[in-house]
């Protein structure tokens, strides 16, 4: 595809995700994942089974620098129709001062309240290692967390899991797509300036690539 013609089909992608009135023909998913260079294969491998799924999924990522950060988080939670709350990673982390994540958790009680509140929003959360949850998270006693292990392949059967009733890609479909976005990932960068996916323009390259990939490959499965 000519840079151009790449460029304009972005333009078309992010329009298409710039307001609620024109966001009728896919499903949005928030997803609350950390951010850091261990879990990038996780963060890739999100995105990727989101589009597999046909969602469409935003991040907190996307959010302006000079907006209110919480007031912009709640309007994302409640723009989407779904949530999936990574938390893998609220652990103590090894810069002083040493503190936990909290961020991950704050949210998943955004989408919560969200959902509790009468709207149509249903929330997920995803953890690495089993019966954690019952002790980081004992308000959510009773809630079964889905288990990726820490795995690309655990995220991909766990997003199936969860969104079962969403007719969507195999978990083979799933790693050909991440295979793809992943080989693109160097020449996305490059475009963006960045040496980090982390960042609100290399997110909007990463997801418009996974889209373009699942629409190609879940159409020949």
């Amino acid at each position: 595809m000519v840079p151009g013609a790449r460029r304009r089909k972005r333009e078309a992608f992010r329009e298409g995700n710039g307001s609620v009135a024109r966001r009728k023909d896919r499903t949005e998913v928030f997803l609350n994942l950390p951010y850091d260079s261990k879990f990038e294969n996780l963060f890739l491998a999100y995105i990727c089974a989101a589009h597999a799924m046909g969602l469409v999924p935003r991040l907190t990522l996307e959010i302006p620098g000079g907006a209110r950060r919480l007031d912009r988080v709640f309007g994302l939670v409640q723009q989407c129709a779904f949530s999936v709350h990574d938390l893998s990673r609220v652990q103590l982390d090894r810069q002083r001062p040493k503190t936990p994540r909290f961020n991950m958790p704050f949210e998943l009680g955004l989408a919560v309240a969200w959902g509790k509140s009468g709207q149509r929003h249903v929330w997920f959360v995803m953890e690495e290692i089993s019966y954690r949850l019952a002790k980081s998270l004992s308000d959510l006693n009773g809630t079964d967390p889905y288990i990726h292990k820490g795995t690309v392949e655990g995220v991909f059967r766990e997003m199936g899991n969860a969104f079962v009733r969403r007719r969507g890609a195999t978990v083979p479909q799933m790693w050909m797509l991440y295979r793809e976005v992943r080989r693109q990932i160097p020449g996305i960068l490059v475009r963006c300036g960045t040496r980090s996916v982390f960042e609100a323009r290399a997110f909007e390259e990463i997801s418009f690539a996974a889209n373009v990939a699942a629409r190609g490959i879940v159409r020949q499965g």
